[in-house]
């Protein structure tokens, strides 16, 4: 069973319990994956931990002292790639109050400065992509207010929200960041087409221009503004799915899983892109399950669990053992 209470209520994980216990005591092997170690510790006569690939933990299953399990979970160093960054924090850019839709998220509440880059951590299933995509209009929250540069907005589509310089780089650029069949200059047009308009006929010039100049500044390999998107790696595809919004001159950035399936070298690069944006004072609100990712580059870590905002830390004063215990651990 993989991660199979992501997202279920407390009633139906209750009633999955009951099944498991009642396939163990017919003599039949469970094999159960999750992160949730106040689960494990009701069901779990073993553990395994895995990390990189590798086990790196096994033995029985602790029933109130997770402190081991959580650091061989979360057992890495922070890498010296995280680039410095001299941002200075200024006015609150974004601000949600009260933000809530169905039984996905309740009562989430924050704001996120000019200039800093604020974390959403939490596991699969807690409600941080949902918050995401809510801010953004796709689809909107149910109730609460949105407020940027102190003004309250009205998102109730992904066009409310870019009208009011919002952009969201997607977990899953493939499906729902970038079109594949497009070239790199068509994708980085995409939510500027106005700028191109000419009496009601795209600029192709411009948009060729336009293109050639983010390759460079972001350096998008191949440099060819006519290659299908679908051709490039990950890394550049990310780029790219980045590059649409720069073009579009957003100033508040939500960033799903900025690094997920990019190779290291183009880690460094989107992180360095990163700082460049909240120097330039951008606010970036960016979620993150990469612990190591979260403490090297975000200023504040606000931690969701079961669809609920649980915990806010101030980076430099968390560990990730902190942050794994508030986002598997009931208070």
């Amino acid at each position: 069973m993989d991660e199979p209470t992501s997202s279920l209520t407390a009633r139906e994980v209750a009633d999955l319990f009951r099944v498991v216990r009642g396939l163990k005591a017919e003599g039949t092997a469970v094999i159960f994956v999750t992160h949730r170690l106040e689960e494990l510790a009701q069901i779990a006569d073993r553990v395994s931990v895995l990390r990189d690939g590798e086990t790196v933990e096994e033995g029985p299953m602790p029933r109130r002292d997770f402190g081991e399990l959580i650091r061989a979970m979360v057992g890495r160093e922070l890498k010296d790639f995280f680039p410095p960054r001299a941002a200075r924090i200024g006015a609150v850019a974004l601000e949600v109050e009260g933000l809530e839709r169905g039984n996905e998220f309740k009562e989430v509440s924050f704001s996120v400065r000019r200039g800093e880059l604020v974390a959403l951590a939490g596991l699969v299933g807690a409600g941080r992509t949902e918050v995401a995509e809510a801010i953004f209009g796709a689809p909107p929250a149910d109730r609460g207010r949105i407020r940027i540069d102190g003004h309250e907005v009205r998102i109730r589509s992904p066009q409310d929200a870019i009208r009011h310089g919002l952009a969201l780089i997607t977990e899953d650029r493939k499906r729902t960041g970038l079109a594949l069949r497009l070239s790199v200059a068509e994708n980085i047009s995409l939510a500027n087409l106005d700028a191109l308009g000419r009496r009601g006929v795209l600029d192709l010039k411009e948009e060729r221009r336009a293109a050639l100049n983010f390759i460079e500044r972001l350096r998008i390999r191949p440099p060819a503004p006519g290659q299908r998107v679908a051709r490039l790696s990950g890394g550049n595809q990310q780029k790219v799915a980045i590059a649409k919004w720069l073009y579009r001159q957003a100033r508040i950035f939500i960033f799903d899983e900025p690094t997920r399936g990019v190779d290291v070298a183009a880690k460094v690069e989107i992180y360095r892109l990163m700082n460049d944006l909240t120097e330039s004072g951008a606010a970036i609100l960016m979620v993150s399950s990469e612990l190591p990712e979260i403490l090297g580059m975000s200023d504040r870590v606000l931690v969701m669990r079961n669809g609920r905002l649980v915990k806010e830390l101030v980076t430099r004063e968390a560990s990730q053992e902190e942050i794994m215990r508030y986002s598997t651990l009931s208070e």
